[in-house]
């Protein structure tokens, strides 16, 4: 029966694929032209990866036919609460603090050693921050590290 749930859930994902792919070819070239990888071309990339796994669910569905009901699906449940969260704090916070913090809280829900959990946040959504911003030229929030 999971199977059938699978199919599903990955049909109703490749229709979101689409949908988002749609809506980034609406957004207008920017003044100057093109970019290489910008506001357009970035939701687009990701548009095409949903939509190439939510293929391949659709096709090849987990064989397992039990649903997370215990401790794993309050898991799930947490870290749905945690992404929610990460995108209300993203604005204000900044990328930088935004991200180390959730980061750090999947890790730990996934049992990670603290200081491993804050590590791996803090130093990827550096260097993430730093790649995007300087590198790519697409600017991530600086919330509260914004210079005035």
């Amino acid at each position: 029966m999971s199977f059938i749930n699978d199919r599903v859930f990955g049909l109703l994902m490749f229709i979101l694929a689409v949908a988002y792919g749609w809506g980034a070819l609406q957004f207008p070239e920017p003044f100057g032209g093109a970019e290489a990888v910008g506001p357009k071309t970035f939701p687009l990339i990701l548009s095409v990866i949903l939509a190439i796994t939510s293929a391949y669910l659709v096709v090849k569905p987990d064989p397992d036919l039990s649903w997370p009901l215990n401790r794993s699906g309050i898991d799930i449940l947490i870290a749905i609460a945690i992404l929610i969260i990460y995108t209300v704090l993203l604005e204000p916070l900044g990328f930088i603090i935004a991200t180390t913090i959730m980061v750090t809280s999947l890790s730990r829900l996934l049992k990670a050693p603290i200081k491993n959990a804050f590590l791996t946040g803090l130093i990827g959504s550096v260097v993430i921050f730093v790649l995007f911003n300087y590198g790519l030229e697409l600017t991530l929030p600086h919330g509260l590290l914004e210079l005035r």
